[in-house]
């Protein structure tokens, strides 16, 4: 039926033009000339334009200026007779918004069959194209991706495959689509893949997942990988979406930088020596050494506790700054040199002067440490501090207190020198020395954990005197201290290091004499050694002791102007002798010319000695010498020194 005849038929072009304003799509009507002549409420919604506005006008007020030449274009179809269904362009609305349009159109004929207008309906598809347009770039986005992208169902069917995925497995699409994701999953991870799909399932979003997959050529990969679901539109989960990425060479990189950790952290430990502290005759000690556990680990820290001879024992605590190799070598460096002159007998400010001028030259130039120089038989320690932290001391019966003692400043710095402080050591003292590691927290005040410390050490020794006078007892305070300080002993910012010890007993006895620096001082020093050594039951040892004091007496004569003092103990191991004089020049042992008198006197000492050394005092030198018990009279258990390896000589 022709237009002309609807309008004829009242109630049709009523029922017609009802139809018309109801629909949701833009409906109009133009002349074969563009000349609009009907338009509907949707084409006012979609355009702006009010009928008043649009009826009468050419059609082309509608089409963008880039596609001027366009209408006309399809205008002349129609009057071929042409239908036009579904064909995209642009049209402009009357706020000059641009939409995109899906337009049909078809002829309208008059009652002769001639075509004299033409009806589009258009409907705009904008969103679509938007949405077409995001699709398209993300297509473009997924295909030129880095990373392997799949897509595959719940049920593990992979739907989706891009190139990336295919130089990564070595699966073309066409050998991927549509294959269980399984192909992919070594033999021991095949459960693996359902658990994963059972997660999205559940709508987990899966990051960074670390894995292993198998390529086509049947390498492992390690992967990582990241998944979500993807859900329709009424929220319901299908598939899952994953992107991959090879961490192969990150792992491998990885496990090499882990056993290179692994290989610096054992040099480290190796160069610390610090799986325990060595017992030494006279004294109980407890050490306990905790690596860092974040970054390179191991640092600088260092304890030491030495065996200086004559009952004395050196102890030392440092702390290098940095972690790591370096800091760990030239911590072994300064423990070496530290051990090196506490054994020559410097006195602990001379000490700390030779490490100041030898830290000057090393990479890891802040250092701090602290050394004590304890002798129990003369009943003193000597302290001497280079910018560490306060040694603690455990006194029977008193609080326990910081020892007062200059903090100094740390090695390496220079220009300032150290000082020494001389304390009375009482029999049953203890001391605590420790590196920051202990004490320094990101969530405790260093102040409040070193009353901590001093409080724990109080409860510790108070609830069991006797626990400093054996090594287990000084293990188990050890223990406690730490599970106090540190709860959490799994993790350290820092290295900590710990030191206990103590000096359970003084000497059972000594005496001593000072003689002037004439020949007769040297019988005279010889009476006294005897009466004292009958004395106290050790009159086995005085053939001995008697010949090397004798040789020490009579080298104090010779080359030093008096007085001479004449100092002699014994512990229940071990019998010491001492001589002291004010000749500023150490003995040393040599090997004297056939023809000599002298250079003799220190062989000797040196043959029947258990040991022997020197050390400087205030005005002059001190010669010493021990002897060990006969094994009947040691009641340590201890391990004997070698036999004396000459005959004694018998002297009046």
């Amino acid at each position: 039926m022709s237009i002309e005849a609807l309008r004829g038929d009242g109630s049709r072009y009523g029922l017609f033009q009802g139809l018309v304003e109801s629909s949701q799509d833009a409906i109009l009507i133009k002349t074969l000339d563009g000349v609009i002549t009907f338009w509907n409420a949707a084409a006012q919604r979609l355009y702006g334009h009010t009928p008043a506005e649009a009826l009468g006008r050419h059609v082309g007020m509608l089409v963008p200026p880039d596609l001027k030449d366009e209408e006309d274009e399809l205008l002349g179809r129609i009057a071929r007779g042409e239908w036009i269904e579904h064909y995209e362009t642009r049209r402009t609305t009357s706020d000059a918004r641009v939409r995109d349009i899906d337009v049909t159109l078809w002829p309208l004929r008059g009652e002769d069959g001639n075509v004299i207008a033409a009806c589009s309906i258009m409907r705009d598809i904008t969103d679509r194209k938007r949405a077409e347009a995001r699709v398209d770039e993300l297509a473009v986005v997924v295909e030129s991706s880095q990373d392997a992208i799949l897509i595959k169902t719940l049920g593990g069917e992979i739907t989706f495959w891009n190139a990336a995925a295919q130089r990564l497995y070595g699966y073309p699409p066409a050998e991927a689509v549509g294959r269980h994701v399984g192909m992919l999953v070594p033999p021991d991870l095949k459960s693996e893949e359902d658990e994963l799909l059972g997660r999205i399932a559940r709508g987990v979003r899966i990051e960074h997942y670390e894995t292993r997959r198998t390529t086509k050529d049947g390498r492992i990969l390690d992967i990582d990988v990241t998944l979500w679901p993807i859900r329709t539109q009424d929220g319901t989960i299908t598939a899952a979406c994953s992107i991959m990425r090879d961490i192969t060479d990150r792992k491998r990189a990885e496990t090499e930088l882990a056993e290179l950790y692994a290989q610096q952290r054992h040099i480290s430990l190796a160069l610390n020596l610090m799986g325990s502290s060595q017992q030494i005759p006279g004294a109980r000690a407890a050490s306990r050494y905790l690596p860092s556990t974040q970054g390179q680990g191991v640092g600088g820290d260092w304890l030491d506790l030495i065996d200086l001879g004559a009952g004395r024992v050196g102890v030392f605590v440092g702390d290098v700054m940095g972690r790591g190799l370096d800091a760990a070598v030239v911590m072994g460096q300064l423990r070496s040199a530290a051990r090196a002159l506490a054994l020559a007998g410097l006195p602990p400010w001379e000490l700390m002067r030779a490490l100041d001028a030898f830290t000057h030259d090393l990479p890891e130039q802040f250092v701090t440490c602290v050394y004590l120089e304890a002798d129990p038989a003369q009943g003193e320690v000597t302290a001497c501090s280079a910018g560490h932290l306060p040694v603690l001391l455990i006194e029977p019966d008193a609080p326990v207190r910081e020892l007062a003692m200059p903090t100094g400043i740390p090695l390496g710095v220079g220009g300032v020198p150290h000082q020494q402080v001389r304390f009375p050591l009482r029999a049953g003292t203890a001391f605590a020395l420790y590196t920051d590691g202990l004490v320094e927290s990101a969530h405790g005040d260093l102040d409040h954990q070193l009353a901590l410390l001093a409080t724990t050490l109080e409860q510790v020794f108070t609830s069991a005197e006797g626990l400093r006078e054996t090594a287990d007892g000084m293990e188990e305070a050890a223990d406690r201290v730490l599970r106090t300080l540190l709860p959490d002993t799994a993790a350290y910012s820092d290295d900590v290091t710990l030191l206990l010890v103590s000096f359970p007993t003084a000497p059972l006895e000594t005496a001593e004499t000072e003689l002037p620096g004439e020949a007769v001082s040297v019988p005279a020093g010889r009476r006294f050694l005897r009466q004292h050594l009958e004395a106290w039951g050790l009159a086995g040892l005085a053939d001995t002791a008697l010949l090397l004091a004798s040789e020490l007496l009579t080298n104090g004569v010779r080359h030093a102007e008096g007085p001479i003092g004449l100092r002699v103990w014994h512990s229940v191991r071990e019998l010491g002798v001492e001589i002291s004089d004010n000749s500023v020049p150490r003995p040393r042992a040599r090997l004297a010319e056939s023809m000599e008198e002298n250079g003799r006197g220190l062989i000797l000492v040196e043959a029947l000695a258990a040991a022997w050394g020197t050390r400087p005092t205030n005005v002059g030198k001190t010669v010493w010498f021990t002897l060990l018990l006969p094994p009947a009279q040691d009641t340590t258990h201890l391990p004997a020194l070698p036999p004396a390896k000459a005959p004694s000589v018998t002297l009046p």
